[in-house]
This record gives C-alpha cells, sequence and structure tokens, in this order.
C-alpha cells in the first residue's frame, strides 16, 4: 500500500474482505492502519474468503470497523435497493457511502433505483435492449468476426447468470426483495419475461442466439462463478 501510494498520480483505495476463515474476522485491525499507509478510503466487504455467499454481509461489523477507521470507509454486500443503500448510510453507521456489486449484476438498473429512490418494474423488452447495447458494444471493442463474436458471447453469457435472478417488480409480494432470496420457478408476463427467468445454461445460449446468432454444434457454457464455487467447496472439504 504504501509503494503504490507513493507511485500512484491519483488517490489510492484498498478493498478487502473481514478475514479470510468465516468465524476470525481481522478486518478490525488492518482497516485502521490503512490509511497511515496511503490509503485515502478504504472498501470492506462485509463476508470473510471462505464464507463467499453463503450467508448475508455482516453490516454491524463493517460499521465496527468504520467507527474504528480515519479513512471514509465504505461499505460492500448484499445492496440490491434503495433501502438497502439507506439503511447502511444512517448517520450511527459511520459508513461513507456504499459500493454496488453483485446486485448491479443481477439488475443494473440498481444505480437508477437509488438515485430515484424507486423500484423500477422494467419490462422484459427494456431488458432485452440493455443486452442489444452490451452486445453492441461487444462486437465494437472485440470485432465481429468469429473470435469477437465468441468472446461477446461469453461475456453476455456469464452475465445472464446473473440476470436471470431478477424477479420483476410487479410480480413480487413484497418490496423490497432481497439479493439473497430464491424465488421458485415461476412464468412471467409474457414468454420472453419467462425466458429471461430460467436459471438453464441452454435458456441463456438461447438469448444469446437472438443477439448474436447460432452457436457452434458443441458449444457448452459453465458460468465461471459455479466452476469457482464448486472448487472452493472442495478445497474446504478436503481442508
Amino acid at each position: 500500500v504504501r509503494v503504490m501510494s507513493q507511485q500512484l498520480s491519483c488517490p489510492l483505495t484498498v478493498k478487502l474482505r473481514t478475514g479470510y476463515d468465516m468465524d476470525k474476522p481481522t478486518a478490525h485491525r488492518l482497516v485502521p492502519q490503512l490509511p497511515g499507509w496511503g490509503a485515502a478510503a478504504v472498501t470492506l466487504h462485509g463476508r470473510s474468503r471462505q464464507q463467499r455467499y453463503t450467508k448475508l454481509a455482516d453490516w454491524d461489523y463493517i460499521s465496527q470497523c468504520a467507527s474504528a477507521c480515519p479513512a471514509p470507509l465504505i461499505g460492500n454486500g448484499d445492496a440490491f435497493s434503495y433501502e438497502d443503500v439507506d439503511n447502511a448510510l444512517k448517520s450511527e453507521t459511520g459508513i461513507s457511502s456504499v459500493m454496488l456489486a453483485r446486485g448491479a449484476l443481477v439488475k443494473p438498473w440498481l444505480f437508477t433505483e437509488v438515485k430515484e429512490r424507486r423500484h423500477w418494474d422494467i419490462s422484459a423488452s427494456e431488458r432485452l435492449d440493455m443486452l442489444r447495447g452490451f452486445v453492441r458494444f461487444g462486437l465494437e471493442h472485440w470485432g465481429s468476426d468469429t473470435l469477437g463474436v465468441a468472446r461477446t458471447r461469453n461475456f453476455l453469457l456469464e452475465w445472464l447468470s446473473f440476470l436471470h435472478r431478477y424477479v420483476p417488480v410487479g410480480l413480487l409480494e413484497r418490496l423490497p426483495c432481497r439479493i439473497n432470496e430464491r424465488p421458485p420457478t415461476y412464468f412471467g408476463r409474457n414468454d420472453l419475461e419467462t425466458l429471461m427467468a430460467s436459471s438453464m445454461a441452454s435458456d441463456w445460449v438461447k438469448i444469446s442466439e437472438m443477439l448474436l446468432g447460432p452457436v457452434p454444434a458443441d458449444f457448452h457454457f459453465t458460468p465461471k462463478h459455479k466452476a469457482n464455487a464448486a472448487a472452493s467447496a472442495a478445497i474446504t472439504a478436503e481442508g
């Protein structure tokens, strides 16, 4: 941290988790020292490395660390609505700001909801338009040749592995929805909304074909985060 802060011409921020082991947080010992080493701000994700996403983020612990940090501390973990952000920024928490992460992968319009303090019942066609824009940017960046289409499709499918978790506001029984809630399989208000809600990779591939054309005959897709989770679980079992 010291070396990087001395070399950079812009402010240096540091992001960390609560610690490695689930029941042994260590961030509260490290966070107070980081500003003295040159960090202009600190972002704390309220989970351990071992925990991954099996439990909710510990915002009480984030607040504890914020009270001991002489620099602005940004909280991170499970923010999925403007209510979540409001709760995190209550004066007594000491938290300076909130980082939106996984929630923005599930619903990228979360920034609009926070800014305008509302729940946006976005339509399936509006969401598809967002995907069209994403594909357009991908082809502009990587090219429209075979390799460019493949790379764009891969990133699109990775994103769809998060996007399908969104449940339309108009179908919810209560608000706000929590990011770790897993509703049962449901039918949307039209065929496209139902397709976008599918948890099957084959349906994500169908959506990609709507935007990028057919996949090769031997095409197969496994989300990176699922593969990493399986590897992490195997390591934990062995250890």
